[in-house]
């Protein structure tokens, strides 16, 4: 797989950077669209920024509407660029974000990603005060994250780790759809091993504390980072759990369900599900849910 290919080669070396992004399948796109499509990168149009770069919104010339992050190719950058164009150029999901083109043109790359124009779960949880998501809502965004990384975890060419998961990697399509996001720290782990070996990387407060003891990268990992986005990470009563927003519209047979399925993605020293046993669970919370048919959406 590609992926492999990647991991050998210095991201250094200019020529041979050039080289691997010929190899993608991933659309070229020249500069002067994408200046075109972000208005020459007006401050405006930004949407989100990280520590690789600015996203901003964009149109292009077929008038579709797209997210461009713009990162600085410099050395501590670079990996980020081709982990995140070789991952989505070759891995397709409905609840991964679609990967439609990249630009390099001397110190500045470029990725043209789908819009999720509801933005991000984070905002929805903690920034937008007027909007709330409700519970089946939450349930039905939680149940397309697990699906998505049970996806990566799963690959037939190597189990995906993601190794960022968190609520600002939660994208929220126009149906209210959620879609990873964010493949810059993404690793492969080969057919047959289960694990591989890897310097500590992730979002502070999502880290697994396992990971970060023995460096070594696995899906459990996510599963753990699944648990924290969560925000189920402190013992108590399910009052005390409860986003006040929701206003006790929840079952609580349900509610009781997810919270201890998320304090088992966080667990330390035993085993924790796995991502297709986390889906099934958040089913069954979300059926329970839509059963008793107590709240409205």
């Amino acid at each position: 797989m590609f992926f492999r290919c990647f991991r050998s080669v210095p991201l250094n070396n200019e020529v041979t950077f050039g080289d691997m992004l010929k190899k993608t399948a991933c659309l070229k796109i020249p500069i002067k669209e994408v200046y075109a499509a972000t208005n020459h990168l007006n401050e405006m149009n930004v949407i989100g920024e990280g520590t690789s770069g600015k996203v901003y919104k964009g149109t292009m010339k077929n008038n579709e509407q797209v997210a461009v992050k713009h990162i600085i190719n410099d050395d501590g950058n670079i990996e980020t660029f081709v982990r995140e164009v070789t991952s989505l150029s070759h891995v397709k999901h409905q609840n991964l974000v679609s990967l439609l083109g990249c630009c390099v043109e001397g110190d500045e790359c470029f990725i043209i990603y789908e819009i999720c124009p509801n933005g991000s779960l984070s905002e929805w949880l903690f920034g937008k005060k007027n909007k709330v998501l409700s519970w089946i809502k939450r349930l039905e965004i939680a149940i397309d994250s697990a699906r998505g990384l049970w996806f990566l975890h799963t690959y037939q060419g190597g189990c995906i780790v993601h190794r960022d998961i968190k609520p600002t990697n939660i994208l929220i399509g126009s149906n209210f759809e959620a879609k990873l996001s964010d493949f810059g720290l993404s690793k492969v782990i080969e057919v047959g091993e289960t694990y591989a070996i890897s310097e500590v990387r992730g979002s502070f407060g999502y880290v697994d504390p396992q990971y970060q003891s023995n460096n070594h990268v696995n899906s459990s990992g996510d599963v753990y980072s699944f648990g924290m986005a969560k925000s189920l990470s402190r013992n108590g009563s399910i009052a005390e759990f409860a986003d006040p927003r929701l206003e006790g519209e929840y079952s609580e047979e349900a509610f009781d369900l997810t919270l201890h399925l998320a304090l088992s993605c966080t667990a330390l020293n035993q085993q924790r599900p796995s991502m297709e046993q986390v889906v099934k669970r958040l089913e069954e919370a979300l059926f329970i849910s839509r059963e008793r048919n107590i709240f409205t959406k």
